[in-house]
């Protein structure tokens, strides 16, 4: 039986380099992102199904659990920054941050919620996509960490509440992306791990399948 996964911010990163590791195992996989060009060279590139949108938008989600009927594996790797650069939380725009709860918070839950019929036929398993700015108090990053601890215990309920599906909310580490190169610039995201080899780590997670609970990989 073939393994169906679904990947959210797919087109290039951790999100590119899991789709990669997962195609080369013979995973079929349904890939999402906003950018239509880069998601449909990533999708050719590996015979995946692509299907460009926003992860915040209901009628998307509502798509793509549609073209994942039977689902092995749920990736919420999506996810927002915000601002940049980066301001103290005295002078966050609260706009700014209701948008990163809607992208970073709410859009996992919901697909979460509309994959959860296929993920329970098949025992199958979720990754929520966190961030040790989640627990740090690191100057600066007060909104987007905010909505990865958010993430973070919504995964932990998850976990509580659905035995028989795996959930894992995953602490990649820092890595050389675009998006932490908005962050802190390019040189000093040049010096991050690859996203491959973060890749690597989290397929052998999955492959594994431990116990559901907070995972960090670097």
């Amino acid at each position: 039986m073939t393994n169906t996964a679904l990947i959210t911010g797919a087109s290039r990163g951790l999100g590119l380099a899991l789709a990669r590791s997962l195609s080369g195992a013979g995973w079929e996989l349904v890939l999402t992102a906003r950018g239509a060009d880069e998601l449909e060279k990533a999708a050719a590139e590996l015979g995946a199904t692509a299907i460009a949108g926003d992860v915040a938008d209901p009628a998307h989600r509502a798509r793509l659990a549609r073209a994942a009927p039977e689902l092995d594996l749920l990736v919420n790797n999506a996810s927002d920054l915000g601002t940049t650069p980066l301001p103290p939380l005295a002078d966050y725009p609260l706009d700014t941050f209701a948008a990163l709860l809607a992208t970073n918070v709410t859009a996992p839950l919901a697909l979460t919620q509309e994959t959860l019929p296929a993920l329970r036929r098949r025992r199958g398993a979720v990754v929520n996509i966190t961030s040790d700015a989640a627990t740090g108090a690191y100057e600066g990053w007060g909104g987007y960490g905010a909505t990865k601890a958010a993430l973070d215990q919504l995964s932990n309920v998850l976990a509580a509440e659905e035995p028989d599906v795996a959930v894992w909310w995953v602490d990649p580490g820092e890595m050389n992306t675009r998006m932490l190169a908005d962050a802190v610039g390019a040189a000093e995201a040049a010096e991050a791990t690859d996203p491959a080899a973060v890749a690597t780590a989290l397929h052998d997670l999955i492959r594994s399948r431990p116990a559901s609970g907070r995972v960090s990989l670097q």
